[in-house]
């Protein structure tokens, strides 16, 4: 399925919750919180079998098996749980909250939406550019303060064309919303340089960016645009911190700096 295509069947489903009251973020918010348990639970099984970091009393099994009242029970104690936790559990459902109204909306995007596709399987291009489709949906939707959290994507490919960031060189963003600029650079590598090493394609995903970004509800869309992008991973050192940039001394220097220009 085409990124367009995914994006197409997430977006119609949201016009049925706008019924409910749901706004467009609060949609793009939920569907992070089941996309990530469902990914997370994809990779405990052939061929990655990794130790899943989310506690089994709630992960995406246990979600799938339950229906009505139940379901919406479960799933609030779900968030509420996971966002005590350290790290990337704690960053992505930190003050989560279940915004659906119905029982049997929230099990459709569950069983008949979430369920049905296998996302580990996708390229990072198909399922990063999907999400990026929803974040880019949501923007406009809410054209009113937007550009503090998504850059228009030709502005920061502008930027990113003049910087032409290597191989080996660390980018940051002081300021980095749903993540723009770090991915644009990320496209910028891999497309200036098709013949990188093992190390540098290990460094490109681990080592090479970092984020800051002040607002919790947006530094867990970033987390999740930069996962789904291939940059950190369920079970790799976070990319991003929920902090302000300019409090402290980072602690670290980098090449470049990329981050939404002041106008």
């Amino acid at each position: 399925m085409t990124p367009a295509a995914i994006v197409s069947k997430l977006w119609n489903f949201c016009n049925v919750l706008r019924d409910d009251g749901m706004s467009y973020g609060d949609y793009v918010e939920q569907l992070t919180y089941l996309l990530f348990l469902k990914m997370a639970d994809e990779r405990t099984k052939p061929p990655y079998n990794q130790k899943s970091n989310v506690p089994a009393e709630y992960s995406w099994p246990t979600l799938v098996k339950k229906d009505g009242d139940e379901l919406f029970d479960h799933y609030r104690h779900t968030l509420e749980n996971l966002g005590n936790q350290k790290g990337l559990l704690g960053l992505i459902f930190n003050k989560s909250q279940n915004k659906f109204q119905d029982p049997a909306k929230l099990r459709r995007l569950i069983v008949d939406l979430i369920d049905k596709e296998n996302w580990s399987v996708m390229s990072a291009d198909v399922k990063g550019d999907a999400y990026e489709g929803l974040l880019e949906k949501n923007a406009q939707d809410t054209k009113s303060g937007a550009g503090q959290y998504f850059t228009p994507r030709p502005l920061i490919q502008a930027i990113v064309d003049v910087i032409a960031p290597k191989p080996g060189e660390t980018v940051c963003d002081p300021a980095c919303g749903t993540g723009g600029f770090l991915l644009a650079a990320h496209d910028a590598i891999v497309a200036g340089h098709p013949h990188m090493t093992k190390d540098e394609l290990k460094k490109l995903k681990e080592g090479t960016f970092k984020g800051w970004e002040l607002v919790q509800s947006t530094a867990r869309l970033c987390a999740m645009n930069l996962m789904l992008h291939g940059i950190g991973g369920l079970d790799s050192d976070l990319p991003l911190l929920v902090a302000d940039s300019l409090a402290t001394d980072p602690g670290a220097r980098f090449d470049i700096i990329l981050t939404n220009p002041p106008f």
